[in-house]
């Protein structure tokens, strides 16, 4: 009897698509969730006949009382190999087996500078007035070359974005809890303490893990430090922003804008304050959402579960 599997919080309804899974057929049965399950009595209610569920990164929460509410759950799948929201410990004590997958590339650099970008040379918002019927340009801003990137957090991410934001011809200064002075030199960027990387920058990009050392990391006080004609740019978690710091920073214009491609609250409440703020780009976390990413992420999930069924499951997460 073939085992049932969930796929979750397909959105865009391409995960049937983009992975080969015909050596599954005949002992896998699919079934692709698009839309959410919001909260974890619907997820509960939704999963409690799988054997098999993959996740989409951190879109669906699954903490112990989750797990347990599971009973027929042997593994879980979850696209990249960190997933916060999935209580590892629970699981390895139900006997779950919990694997990852790798990613391509470092699709969430070119979200920030993006966000960095449409800050400055208001690219979508110029594109929008065009296909309304505007003839010229309404909008001028600041070229990105001269500029100041100050980077807060610099490893893989944040430092494909440094060598980027180097190629527009900006100035990179870094800062994290752990970052030394030749670590940073070894990737483009000047090494300085918390306070000047605020006072100095003209962005200042979020690339650090959330943790509880790093939840709440900038708040009113990291506001107060930076220019008011400097932008915010978060492409990594929302908590690790105070956000009623960062909304008063906002509306009183004591920072000029923000790139936000993370939030507390995903996804965003339709009725949030920064959906109303025109000094603010929202993007709906695309950091991570790349076709080759996906190619990435799907062609493992596939290759997990074969080697689940053949005894062999791979690229267990911690």
């Amino acid at each position: 009897m073939a085992l049932r599997c969930a796929i979750l919080d397909d959105y865009q309804n391409i995960v049937a698509k983009i992975a080969d899974w015909s050596n599954l057929k005949g002992e896998v049965e699919l079934k692709i969730f698009n839309l959410h399950l919001d909260g974890p009595a619907a997820v509960i209610a939704a999963l409690k006949d799988f054997e098999i569920v993959v996740a989409m990164r951190e879109r669906t929460g699954f903490p112990r009382a989750v797990i347990e509410a599971l009973p027929k759950l042997k593994l879980l799948v979850t696209t990249g190999m960190r997933n916060a929201s999935i209580d590892t410990e629970a699981a390895k004590a139900r006997g779950v087996a919990v694997c990852g997958t790798r990613s391509f590339g470092s699709p969430t650099s070119g979200i920030a500078i993006g966000l960095m970008l449409e800050l400055t040379r208001h690219i979508g918002y110029e594109n929008a007035r065009l296909h309304a019927g505007a003839t010229w340009q309404s909008t001028i801003g600041p070229d990105l070359e001269g500029l100041t990137l100050g980077i807060l957090g610099l490893g893989k991410l944040g430092t494909r974005t440094a060598a980027i934001a180097k190629a527009f011809g900006m100035k990179v200064i870094a800062w994290s809890q752990n970052l030394t002075p030749e670590r940073a030199a070894a990737a483009g960027a000047e090494h300085v303490s918390k306070d000047d990387l605020f006072r100095h920058s003209d962005f200042i990009s979020i690339h650090i893990v959330l943790s509880e050392r790093s939840r709440g990391l900038v708040g009113a006080r990291e506001f107060g430090l930076m220019k008011p004609t400097a932008f915010l740019i978060n492409t990594s978690r929302g908590p690790i922003v105070d956000e009623a710091a960062m909304l008063t920073a906002l509306r009183e214009k004591t920072i000029a804008g923000a790139g936000l491609d993370v939030f507390n609250i995903e996804p965003l409440p339709p009725d949030h304050p920064l959906r109303r703020m025109d000094n603010v780009v929202l993007t709906p976390h695309l950091g991570y959402v790349s076709e080759q990413n996906y190619r990435a992420y799907f062609a493992d999930v596939v290759a997990d579960i074969r080697g689940f069924l053949d005894g062999k499951p791979a690229r267990m997460v911690a």
